[in-house]
């Protein structure tokens, strides 16, 4: 029986046009197979009327509006015929299956499975719990014992009060009265006086006796439904810990021996990301090692409108996420040989910097294109292993702020620990005047302006950044349009603050200037290089407070 999920490429190909190796999921460029596959599938979602989602193409909007990530995985079947399969991420048009892509690894949306019934089953603990805290006789009670401790609470204030103003007017009594009374008259009044004050404390006691007898037994009637309600939420948490648990199980994911792990093994932990496992790539994967398919490469795409948040282009091709599939591809891929990942390749040379001034408390350096400010987990070559080797009579923390790997530019390099706190002030007080030059992938139609998004760190896809307004720092950033070059903008950046790849989301991002960088292969398209460069630079020399100033072009 014909798979509905392979759609055929071609039946008679040649060897030499398969790559060597499977891509590499995290850091690629579409192999020329899975650009084909990925023609056909955007030829589908353009052209298809088996469903309807809203891509967010239209002005109408529905519930299901927002863009997707759609993959591709070119394969081999038994009889020799290469294919590619489909997937989309998640959910699409309001249901994880549809015709002619694959299943979800696992579908919890199927009426029939455990996890639709032990939905229900807690559905129908919640409308329990709803009935038994909206009935008439709970509220009365809520309300009564309510009622009755503010009630209790001002008549005992108010006894309290009226005690007190008695026993000032027994002091006063005994005051007034003993000049004139006979000794033994006094004491008689004495006596009478505290027999009364007696009296008031024992009618203050038996009346808080009374209002907590009311109250006790108020709460008496309410716990007894409170421990009905208590009982069913009791109920509701085990059941949801063991729908969970069993849940994670069945996400069970294979590698090409067909060695089976589920989600909590892969992640180590009791309660794996929130959707790890519908992403499209392990979907791919899964199905074509169930199918006995080779796997040949594979992409991922962006289909429909960017979020608010990410950075994602229609019909850009984009890595896998690094925090829901690394761990899950890490196992589905064991054993199977890939590209080398190129953030892990050295180059075939050094790239060395340039100093382009010095003396007894600083160096200005111009770092190269794809060097480290500092060294990094995999990589050690550095600004900083370089100005130690270049240096060696240099001390202090010599690195006094750094510029993004794929960053070029100029660089200040303290000499010692003064000329390192001088600096380090200036940059925190930003006194340091910086302007960056970059050609944007895009045409600019206006001339100047400003960009306010905050950012933070995009915890599922690091080292990614992301806008936040809720949990962002603050990012400004000026930029001013100098020349418009064979449809791509040249532009000088002028950054106020100093946030990670802040330069980068605020160029490509919607609600900046919707132009990504040149060659920014984060949130871009890969070139030969990324098209930033830091040229210049002023600020207060260390030691003399002269004012510096130095500018190096870009060799784009």
């Amino acid at each position: 029986m014909k798979d509905p999920c392979f759609h055929l490429l071609t039946a008679d190909w040649d060897e030499a046009i398969l790559p060597e190796k499977f891509t590499f999921p995290f850091y690629y460029v579409p192999h020329p197979l899975a650009l084909q596959a990925a023609d056909l599938l955007q030829n589908y979602l353009v052209e298809q009327q088996d469903w309807r989602h809203d891509f967010g193409f239209t002005e109408f909007e529905d519930s299901y509006t927002c863009g997707k990530m759609f993959g591709v995985l070119v394969v081999k079947n038994a009889d020799g015929e290469l294919g590619y399969l489909q997937a989309f991420s998640g959910k699409l048009a309001g249901s994880v299956h549809h015709s002619g892509f694959v299943p979800p690894v696992f579908d919890m949306l199927d009426e029939d499975g455990f996890y639709r019934k032990g939905e229900e089953e807690l559905n129908q603990l919640n409308r329990e719990i709803e009935r038994l805290q909206a009935d008439p006789k709970f509220i009365e009670l809520q309300n009564l014992l309510v009622h009755l401790r503010l009630a209790a609470e001002e008549e005992l204030l108010r006894a309290k009060e009226d005690f007190k103003q008695a026993k000032i007017a027994r002091g006063k009594l005994r005051e007034h009265e003993g000049a004139k009374l006979s000794m033994e008259a006094y004491q008689q009044l004495v006596e009478q006086l505290n027999q009364e004050s007696r009296n008031h404390q024992f009618a203050y006691k038996d009346l808080a006796r009374s209002w907590k007898f009311k109250i006790q037994a108020a709460e008496a009637d309410l716990q007894e439904r409170l421990n009905a309600i208590e009982k069913l939420k009791e109920e509701r948490k085990q059941k949801s810990n063991r729908l969970q648990n069993r849940l994670f199980e069945h996400y069970s994911f294979l590698d090409p021996e067909l060695n089976s792990k589920s989600l909590r093994t892969i992640f180590g932990v009791d309660i794996p990301p929130a959707g790890a496992g519908d992403c499209a790539a392990p979907k791919l994967l899964q199905y074509a090692f169930l199918q006995g398919y080779s796997i040949v490469c594979m992409a991922e795409f962006w289909w429909g409108k960017s979020p608010s948040n990410e950075i994602r282009i229609h019909k850009q091709f984009y890595p896998a996420c690094r925090g829901k599939c690394r761990p899950i591809l890490g196992h589905m891929l064991q054993g199977v040989e890939m590209d080398e990942n190129p953030l892990l390749v050295e180059p075939d040379a050094r790239r060395w910097i340039k100093i382009i001034y010095e003396d007894d408390d600083l160096l200005v350096i111009v770092k190269p294109p794809e060097l480290l400010s500092v060294p990094g987990k995999t990589k050690q070559d550095s600004v900083f292993v370089q100005v130690k080797e270049l240096r060696k009579d240099i001390t202090g923390p010599i690195i006094v702020h750094r510029l993004d790997q794929s960053t070029s530019g100029i660089m200040l390099i303290p000499r010692n620990l003064q000329s390192y706190i001088v600096l380090q002030k200036q940059f925190i007080t930003h006194d340091i005047e910086k302007r960056y030059v970059a050609v944007l992938d895009g045409m600019l139609s206006e001339q100047f302006g400003s960009i306010d998004l905050p950012l933070r760190v995009d915890i599922d896809d690091r080292p990614r950044q992301m806008v936040c307004f809720d949990h962002g720092k603050p990012a400004l950033t000026e930029w001013q349009l100098v020349a418009l070059e064979n449809g791509r903008s040249r532009v000088f950046f002028f950054p106020r603050t100093g946030r990670t790849h802040q330069l980068r989301v605020h160029a490509a991002h919607h609600q900046g200037l919707g132009c990504a960088i040149l060659g920014d292969d984060l949130y871009g398209k890969s070139s030969n290089r990324l098209h930033l460069h830091a040229e210049r630079i002023a600020f207060l020399h260390p030691r003399t407070g002269q004012k510096m100033e130095f500018e190096e072009p870009a060799e784009f």
